[in-house]
């Protein structure tokens, strides 16, 4: 059984589930991670079931200027001297029996790091998930014009294959290590499948990145089989693009830049698909070379 900081409201009956994580912070560019499961908790009508006690996980009072401390502190709002909000970091667990998914929207802990990791992942456990993908994304020089790229990583050898069918260029990097990281290690130690989708996204692009978040829906959706509409993030996803659009003409150096972006997304594309092409030719016994 689970011990606090968890508190379980219900218990829905899952078997070999999935689970799906976003998290606020390093990892969540244009809420790409946070903004791609509210949507489907709200598209799958998922029901809030569990929640970790976020007073655990976060430094609130951080010595330093105002600027620094205020991405620590909680966020309020007082409207004619009256406190109207006061919001804590959430960490909620929402499931859709139906679908047999389990949804997680959080904020990156700043610190206990393995504590914060054993909540979800005993959660986990608990109620039968067997594969856990974690959604974000990472700032890169793509245009916003074309959908972003997909990087994954995987908790287990065996699940490399995984890359390849979802179409995941599998990651290569060294560095700082996120919280993800650490819990797709600490997964496999406990017998969990778990990958990460990372969705490259335009670094020039400020706030809230609606054409990527529908990218990435789209993206999980295709993975999990989920059998959901997503007309109406598809309009405001080229209501967005266009908006942009408008802007860069009056922004004739940072057009051209972008046209640069686009011509290598392009080639590269490009030359992906023609490997394949080469490929599956070679096994009919056509050689171009």
């Amino acid at each position: 059984m689970l011990d606090r900081p968890v508190t379980i409201y219900y218990r829905p009956t899952l078997q070999d589930a999935r689970m799906v994580l976003a998290l606020s912070g390093w990892m969540d560019g244009g809420d790409t991670s946070t903004g791609t499961v509210d949507y489907l908790v709200n598209k799958l009508g998922a029901d809030e079931f569990a929640e970790i006690d976020s007073g655990e996980f976060y430094v609130y009072n951080l010595p330093g200027s105002m600027e620094i401390s205020a991405l620590f502190r909680p966020h309020t709002t007082i409207e004619d001297g009256l406190v109207t909000d006061y919001e804590e970091p959430t960490n909620t667990f929402f499931c859709s029996e139906e679908h047999n998914l389990v949804l997680f929207s959080g904020k990156e802990p700043n610190f206990r790091w393995r504590e914060y990791a054993e909540c979800i992942l005993s959660l986990a456990l608990e109620f039968n998930v067997k594969m856990i993908y974690f959604v974000g994304s990472v700032a890169g020089l793509i245009p916003h014009t074309r959908d972003p790229r997909f990087h994954g990583s995987v908790s287990d050898e065996h699940l490399k294959p995984l890359l390849q069918r979802y179409s995941l260029k599998p990651s290569n990097y060294e560095g700082p290590a996120s919280i993800v990281t650490y819990m797709t290690v600490l997964a496999r130690q406990k017998g969990l499948g778990m990958t990460t989708l990372v969705a490259e996204i335009p670094a020039y692009v400020e706030g809230r990145n609606v054409k990527c978040i529908e990218a990435a829906t789209r993206k999980l959706a295709g993975i999990l089989n989920l059998p959901v509409e997503l007309d109406d993030l598809r309009a405001r996803s080229e209501k967005f693009e266009e908006s942009l659009n408008g802007t860069l003409q009056d922004r004739p150096e940072l057009a051209e830049q972008i046209r640069k972006m686009e011509d290598d997304y392009d080639k590269e594309e490009f030359d992906t698909e023609m490997a394949d092409l080469k490929e599956w030719l070679h096994r009919q016994g056509i050689r171009l070379d």
